[in-house]
């Protein structure tokens, strides 16, 4: 089997499993609340596994906060600061290549809190108009509360300059004399990229850890000091763990960002396994896996490309003036009259396993006319050979519907 379905989740190497497996047989027990050897150990390494995670983006431990996926982390900035913060008429900014987890979330958001969602156009080649996107943000003026876009798009694979958006948020909110809150959904970029969570200058990142060689179940959102510190941020979820105290008319909060924000028992068993695959990936280097992963990246969209009959989806070269090709991760495609559920299934008679459909992202499909695409996503075990199979499994797709050109007459 070729396992080419890595943006939806990845597969996990076997010291992830361990780290799972040796937490349950030798270590089971709930955290803080016991004065026992078990209990002690747990707790143990709840915190070193945090500090693991933490460490991985470059932030601090007491910025981290845990959670099920990228997802929950989302929908707790618009439960926990969203909901405390927006005013009517307030404008959140998203993309159209959202995510429907970085998209829905802020929908909703908007409804609740009688704001208004605009969504940054973006070119035919799928790639965020900087220029154009500065313009609108700086018409919406003091409005603008959040601008929320993807690292990478799952979809098209693009690295958005997030940077420089951050950069055009922080003159703006000079100008306007307050801050403008940007949120980054790096589910599909750590996997693939070194992230730097303080010298991005980003009030909210989110990421998955099932994406990146770890467990399903456990994900993560990093948070500003001073949003943690300024109570900002406000805790979504109530109950055991996040408490100081209880009393019959109020309840104090844990003063501790960390524990604030953990209510009930967490999972420290996918906590250990996403620290794992933490450090797999750091002791190959983020750096090595970024580089591998462009090579896939453009061996596949160079293979494909010799086939008339695939339509490749996003960027296939570098923007002027730039020194590589912005995107990592996945090559999506269009095969002409199939559709892609059609592709993924003759593919997966073949042993190749792709991705069909939307991939969550039906605003940019509906933009740009696509009713579903087919895309090959990579990580760190995959091979040019795994692509060549696709290839292969390709002209499989061609013979069952396409079928043998006839004879041309004499």
């Amino acid at each position: 089997m070729v396992y080419l379905d890595s943006a939806a989740t990845s597969q996990k190497p076997r010291q992830v499993i361990e780290a799972i497996n040796n937490y349950y047989v030798h270590h089971n027990a709930n955290v803080h609340r016991g004065v026992h050897v078990l209990s002690d150990e747990s707790t143990q390494a709840w915190q070193d596994s945090r500090q693991i995670i933490a460490g991985f983006f470059s932030a601090d431990p007491s910025q981290l906060i845990l959670t099920r996926n990228a997802t929950e982390s989302l929908n707790g900035v618009a439960y926990g600061w969203a909901d405390h913060n927006l005013e009517p008429e307030d404008v959140i900014a998203v993309t159209h290549m959202e995510h429907h987890a970085n998209f829905v979330v802020w929908q909703q958001a908007a409804k609740r809190n009688n704001a208004r969602l605009h969504v940054l156009d973006i070119d035919e080649q799928g790639r965020l108009d900087l220029e154009k996107a500065a313009a609108q943000l700086a018409h919406w003026g003091q409005r603008l509360k959040l601008v929320a876009l993807t690292h990478v798009s799952n979809t098209t694979g693009v690295v958005n300059p997030v940077e420089e958006v951050i950069a055009v948020c922080r003159r703006l909110e000079k100008k306007a004399g307050q801050p403008i809150r940007v949120v980054v959904d790096g589910a599909q970029s750590a996997p693939h990229l070194p992230v730097d969570f303080q010298s991005l200058d980003v009030d909210f990142f989110v990421f998955s850890g099932h994406k990146m060689l770890g467990p399903m179940g456990v994900g993560g959102l990093l948070v500003k000091h001073d949003l943690l510190t300024s109570g900002q941020l406000r805790p979504w979820l109530f109950g055991g763990g996040m408490i100081s105290a209880v009393f019959t008319d109020r309840t104090d909060f844990h003063p501790q960002p960390d524990e604030r924000f953990t209510a009930g028992t967490p999972d420290v068993a996918s906590a250990a396994g996403l620290a794992a695959a933490c450090r797999y990936l750091q002791a190959l280097g983020m750096d090595q896996v970024e580089a591998w992963d462009r090579q896939l990246v453009s061996y596949a969209l160079e293979r494909l490309g010799e086939l008339p009959e695939i339509e490749l989806i996003g960027p296939t070269q570098a923007r002027p003036g730039a020194v590589q090709l912005d995107r990592v991760g996945s090559v999506a495609f269009l095969y002409r009259g199939v559709h892609a559920h059609d592709v993924a299934q003759v593919l997966d008679s073949e042993g190749v396993e792709v991705r069909s459909g939307h991939h969550c992202t039906m605003p940019l499909h509906l933009k740009f006319g696509w009713q579903a695409t087919t895309r090959a996503s990579f990580q760190v075990y995959s091979t040019k050979q795994d692509i060549d199979r696709l290839l292969d499994g390709l002209s499989k797709v061609k013979q069952i519907f396409v079928g043998p050109r006839p004879a041309v007459a004499p």
